[in-house]
């Protein structure tokens, strides 16, 4: 093979391994310590964190709160062309959730293929057009067709085209699910990230491809978590490093003691490292945000403000006032789940017309959404996220 697989468990060092079982710790603790209402608002809010940290590696210069307002009013994005790809990117994100990948192919080549055909739902065909490297000549790059020339990424040169094919049925074979169990899971999923990149599979995208098959990779392993939390996130906080880290196992092997590929062992065990410390991180940090006691805490500030209208927006706006009650309703939500509007009626003890009142208004605000059966649903408003979440950004 050109490569070593991963670093298998007696080669990792005791502190390595350690890390990996406080991720499985705390990954499985994030996914069974969350209320139930708020899973999917918050699935939801990561996969806008995941592409605007994503797209931000890539030099991608939207704003957060750019996103979060063309989340609202889709023509926000009109024109704009950072923020049609940071959408397009979500929307990817959307449909692998609808049409989820078999955990066993989840590495196949069918699966890579798909991955990327999913970013460029939507492209226009103008900035489907590409610089080969060698021979300098236009082409057309296909969303999911791997690549038919050569290429150059600063100081890396991937393997040929050919070559490539080869290496993408050695990914196939060596990273199935199914036959890497325990911690080598997440060994496999580091050295896979770093593996995939270094084939360079496609003409263009290749990095926001190798990300996005990381996070369907860690979920086919077996972290009930993942999309409660974001790798990309982790990647973006400090891109130099990641770059240098990727760069490390791209080297060539060093010696006899240095692996059997073609490819640094102790430059993917520096890499593996960077991405188990990155992953402790990112855990560590979304468990801290929806703590259940300090989530309450937040919530309690943001309507008590709120009620006071004490708070601005994006643009140093007053924002208008929010009636104390509804606090009452969400954090109900929150921990109840959705109800009808008679349920929160009875519950809060209010009339009918101040029920209507402070749904309208919480509706307006994009705290919960209404349906025509009188059913009540919570959500992360754009103006309660830096609140609610501080930091995320």
């Amino acid at each position: 093979m050109a490569f070593t697989p991963y670093i298998t468990q007696d080669k990792a060092t005791e502190e390595l391994l350690e890390q990996i079982i406080q991720i499985m710790r705390l990954d499985e603790a994030l996914h069974t310590g969350i209320p139930a209402p708020l899973r999917v608002p918050m699935m939801n809010l990561v996969q806008l964190v995941n592409s605007y940290y994503s797209n931000k590696i890539e030099g991608n210069s939207s704003a957060p709160i750019d996103i979060l307002r063309a989340e609202e009013s889709p023509y926000e994005i009109e024109g704009d062309q950072g923020l049609q790809e940071v959408k397009r990117h979500i929307d990817a994100q959307r449909r692998l959730v609808n049409e989820p990948i078999n955990k066993v192919t989840v590495c196949a080549k069918v699966t890579i293929a798909r991955l990327h055909r999913e970013l460029y739902v939507g492209v226009p065909e103008r900035m489907l057009e590409m610089q080969s490297f060698e021979p300098a000549i236009s082409a057309r790059m296909v969303p999911g067709e791997f690549r038919k020339c050569e290429v150059r990424v600063g100081r890396h040169i991937p393997p040929t085209s050919q070559q490539m094919l080869l290496h993408l049925n050695d990914f196939e074979r060596v990273y199935r699910l199914d036959w890497i169990h325990g911690q080598s899971r997440l060994l496999a999923a580091a050295a896979s990230h770093h593996r995939l990149m270094w084939i360079h599979p496609f003409m263009d995208g290749n990095g926001r491809t190798g990300r996005l098959f990381t996070d369907q990779y860690l979920k086919a392993a077996g972290l009930s978590g993942s999309g409660l939390w974001s790798m990309s996130r982790g990647f973006a906080c400090n891109i130099a490093a990641y770059y240098e880290m990727l760069c490390a196992a791209d080297a060539p092997r060093q010696g006899g003691l240095d692996g059997r590929g073609e490819l640094s062992d102790s430059g993917l065990l520096r890499w593996t490292r960077f991405f188990t410390e990155t992953a402790l991180e990112q855990l560590q940090y979304f468990s801290k945000l929806l703590e259940p006691e300090r989530l309450n805490d937040r919530i309690d500030g943001y309507f008590e403000m709120r009620s006071r209208r004490a708070l601005s927006g994006s643009k140093g706006e007053q924002l208008p006032e929010l009636q104390i009650k509804c606090r009452d309703i969400y954090k109900t939500l929150l921990y109840l789940g959705d109800l009808q509007r008679n349920d929160i009626r009875a519950r809060q003890g209010l009339d009918e017309t101040t029920t209507h009142s402070l749904l309208s208004q919480m509706c307006l605000e994009g705290l919960i959404t209404l349906d025509r059966r009188q059913s009540v649903s919570l959500k992360l408003s754009r103006r309660s996220i830096d609140f609610l979440f501080p930091s995320l950004w």
